[in-house]
């Protein structure tokens, strides 16, 4: 991520041929190729796990290792890569991201034994949770704020998208049980991800709070309606001018503290409700159950698609509807739902009752995609000061990825221990309670540029929601 001879103060014309509306949804869809990166890895694990297992003979304990190291290094990865972000540029973090992934992908597909696989996906978490952090970030300082929220949604479609890629890939590769080629698939879209961001432009909130204000001026021409671009250069002036530098002790303080609470609560909802429980494991645990390995891999598939065509009613509406309706109202089905599922479990998993529980999974995953699904990023990514933004989404991140990491590393023990239902229904408390949270403290952001959010959720005006 070294700065190239002569960038400084070099021209943003790679994309001089697109402006307004196409040069920023282009934008936007390639820097959310990053979601695809995550969400493909996230899958691949589900779909490739019971073959990994058979090969490397794992245990239940090594087999929630395998899953966790990517999280892991996720974690690792939020925590450096909000300074390298507001170090180095979104755009150039974001390229050296893919890189590192492609490497981590083929060391993954590779590996001959357990250990190598697990330090492959250590890496590969570095990426992804970088990735995580930075995407949402350059796309909702990239769009103006009309569309800002459906934009910022695309990195969670692409999500989905990754995951439905991943499960279609090992479903289509289960009789052979070549986990190594479902692993390595993930190559191509790193690639491709890395060859559209040659042509992108840099973030122009971060140019201009780095003093390259001619450069920040051309991407705000190309990007913003006439007359826009003055009075938005001018919010972004005031304020970098009135932030500074921020420690991470000020961070903490009173200022911010009840706006990064939203966005660490956001963030912790959206894992605690177990999701990333049935992505990475229902094949394992409909396996338990007495599914052969095809079929349950193909209950993933058929999760997958539900999960990706529910985001888009949230893509589509989030800009409209606001952001409160959809989050709360999505959570608060989410809730029943694991309620529900817990029920299930209670009865043995034959007949009808495989009927009931692929039903209650649907309607959980498709209340998590238009809602919490998509909170996370959006709520990260507005409700920061500018000059802040990098290391204050990064608290969110962290906390997204490290209860990943918790539930990831725990579900299948607990099932064993406590049940399935017991497991399921501490999900549903956890989600209660921060359903309750948010209800309190989510502010609504729509329409509103990051500059006026920043102003509205100062501390003395923290009753305007």
């Amino acid at each position: 991520m070294v700065r190239s001879p002569g960038e400084e103060h070099a021209p943003v014309a790679a994309t001089a041929r697109l402006t307004g509306g196409a040069l920023v949804a282009g934008a936007s869809i390639v820097a959310a190729l990053g979601g695809l990166l995550f969400g493909y890895d996230t899958g691949v694990v589900a779909a490739a796990l019971p073959y990994i297992s058979d090969a490397f003979r794992l245990g239940e304990t090594m087999k929630q290792v395998v899953t966790a190291s990517l999280l892991a290094g996720a974690v690792v990865g939020v925590i450096v890569g909000g300074r390298v972000a507001d170090r180095f540029g979104r755009k150039r973090t974001l390229f050296g991201v893919t890189v590192l992934y492609a490497l981590a992908t083929l060391g993954s597909a590779i590996s001959p034994g357990s250990g190598g696989l697990i330090a492959s996906r250590v890496f590969l978490g570095v990426a992804i949770g970088i990735s995580s952090l930075v995407v949402p970030t350059y796309i909702a300082e990239l769009a103006p704020p009309r569309n800002r929220g459906r934009l910022v949604s695309l990195h969670q479609f692409m999500v989905t998208v990754g995951i439905l890629l991943a499960y279609l890939v090992g479903y289509g590769l289960s009789e052979s049980a070549s986990w190594r080629w479902m692993i390595g698939v993930g190559v191509l879209p790193a690639v491709l991800m890395s060859v559209g961001l040659l042509a992108l432009p840099e973030s122009p909130r971060w140019l201009l709070s780095h003093g390259r204000e001619a450069e920040a001026r051309d991407v705000l021409t190309r990007t913003r309606r006439a007359g826009e671009v003055e009075s938005e250069v001018a919010e972004i002036r005031e304020a970098v001018r009135a932030e500074g530098r921020i420690t991470v002790r000020e961070l903490l303080g009173p200022r911010y503290r009840r706006w990064i609470s939203v966005g660490v609560v956001a963030a912790g909802a959206s894992q605690v409700v177990g999701v990333n429980a049935i992505i990475y494991y229902v094949p394992t645990i409909l396996e338990d159950e007495g599914f052969g390995k095809t079929a349950a891999i193909g209950v993933s598939v058929a999760i997958g698609v539900v999960n990706v065509l529910f985001t888009v009613p949230a893509l589509l509406w989030i800009d409209r509807a606001g952001r409160r309706p959809w989050i709360l109202g999505g959570t608060a089905l989410i809730v029943l739902a694991l309620v529900a599922i817990g029920i299930v479990f209670l009865f043995p998993i034959q007949g009808a009752t495989v009927a009931w529980l692929i039903v209650v999974l649907m309607i959980y995953e498709s209340a998590f995609a238009c809602s919490l699904g998509i909170a996370i990023w959006l709520v990260n990514s507005e409700i920061f000061p500018n000059n802040v933004r990098g290391q204050a989404a990064s608290f969110g991140i962290v906390t997204h990825w490290a209860m990943n990491l918790v539930v990831s590393l725990t579900v299948l023990t607990l099932i064993t221990a406590l049940g399935a239902s017991v497991v399921f229904w501490i999900y549903a408390l956890l989600g209660a309670l921060c359903l309750g949270y948010l209800y309190r403290w989510l502010p609504e952001t729509k329409n509103r540029s990051l500059e006026e959010i920043e102003a509205a959720l100062t501390p003395d005006r923290t009753h305007e929601r």
